[in-house]
């Protein structure tokens, strides 16, 4: 079993590897805390266990640029020195930049980390494999610091008007599609040009090149049809797929659950469940008062849960941290909540009768790639 362990675990593109990494039964994660950097002790004994170290950790924005270029290469010295104390090599994957060939002191941090990591392999007989890597998106983005998407996804679903200081073109790639080459690349499938003894490099190219203009117009688009309306947009299109996943995560918590209009005349009542421009599996299920449904959470899927009769308590919790949502529905005001990706969930009949809740998923059933993963909310 590979030991890997991640610096900067709790970051954006850490925490979408990290807990990715936790699904794979043939990978044991060593722990990592931001700490361990000014704790010699503990950074020492975290690189003793690893086989192989993704460092991430860095600073990304900062008012000084100084700060950012000197924290950046302190950070790669200090785990540098935590190796050779320890007189231990394991296979150091770095997170580089396409800045790095860039006039900015951010870029030269990435450039000369590099450089040092490439002197360590040589010197050491450890391996190096840096990756190269264009702006990254996907859920969880911190807005005005991890990418414009971010930015855009969290004002346009909270109803406030982004501003587009230049309409360029951005290349981007969706989190887990980088996060499949961090694997890769841990798991040495990946593709890799040589650097120097014992360096390797993969230069990652975007998936998807669009105007920011156009990002935006697709957001407002997901926020008139998903938001206003609840149509689901096609998810055919892998970018718009991946956009719309993301801005899923950004939707306010209080704008569930949402109310369907009930049509009612003397044959009984008609409730549209939801209109969709892609394909799914719709299906229903029957509860008796007490029983509990789910716990379970999925990585790519969209799902609705829909209560027309009976009571039910919908929970849902994010993948890594305790904060349980929970959601009080009932079949005399028909409603539904939706389930984000990288958010266990359940349903549980907290009534006296039988509860009825519809579903909807974007993807039918497959025993073979079910994308469902147990664990208790």
């Amino acid at each position: 079993m590979k030991k890997i362990g991640i610096t900067g675990q709790a970051g954006f593109v850490g925490n979408h590897l990290y807990t990715t990494l936790s699904l794979d039964e043939t990978v044991e994660l060593v722990p990592f805390q931001r700490a361990f950097f000014n704790a010699q002790t503990d950074l020492e004994n975290f690189v003793a266990q690893c086989d192989t170290i993704i460092h991430l950790a860095a600073m990304n924005r900062h008012e000084d640029a100084n700060v950012i270029y000197e924290t950046n290469l302190k950070l790669v010295d200090t785990l540098i020195n935590a190796c050779k104390s320890k007189n231990v090599t394991p296979h150091i994957i770095f997170s580089s930049s396409s800045q790095e060939d860039r006039d900015n002191l951010y870029g030269q941090s990435k450039k000369e980390g590099k450089e040092k990591f490439i002197a360590w392999a040589a010197e050491t007989g450890g391996k190096f494999t840096s990756l190269t890597i264009p702006n990254v998106f996907g859920p969880f983005g911190k807005p005005n610091y991890n990418s414009v998407v971010a930015t855009f996804c969290h004002k346009v679903a909270c109803g406030e008007e982004p501003t587009i200081i230049q309409d360029g073109e951005v290349g981007l790639i969706y989190v887990n599609e980088l996060v499949s080459i961090f694997i890769d690349t841990a798991k040495e499938k990946a593709n890799a040009d040589h650097l120097g003894k014992n360096s390797y490099e993969v230069r990652i190219q975007p998936t998807s090149k669009n105007k920011v203009s156009q990002i935006l117009k697709l957001l407002n688009r997901f926020k008139a049809d998903y938001m206003g309306n609840g149509i689901f947009p096609s998810l055919e299109e892998p970018f718009e797929k991946a956009l719309f996943n993301t801005f899923r995560c950004y939707v306010p918590e209080d704008h569930y659950p949402v109310k369907f209009t009930k049509h009612t005349d003397p044959r009984g009542s008609f409730v549209e469940i939801a209109r969709t421009q892609t394909s799914g599996q719709f299906s229903f299920s029957t509860t008796v008062p007490g029983i509990t449904r789910g716990n379970h959470f999925h990585t790519r899927k969209a799902e609705r849960f829909a209560v027309i009769s009976g009571k039910a308590l919908i929970q849902l919790r994010k993948i890594g941290t305790d904060k349980v949502i929970d959601y009080y529905l009932d079949g005399n005001e028909p409603a539904y909540v939706d389930m984000p990706i990288w958010y266990t969930h359940n349903i549980k009949n907290i009534g006296d009768e039988e509860l009825i809740t519809l579903f909807w998923i974007n993807e039918p059933y497959n025993p073979e790639d079910a994308d469902t993963y147990f664990e208790d909310v």
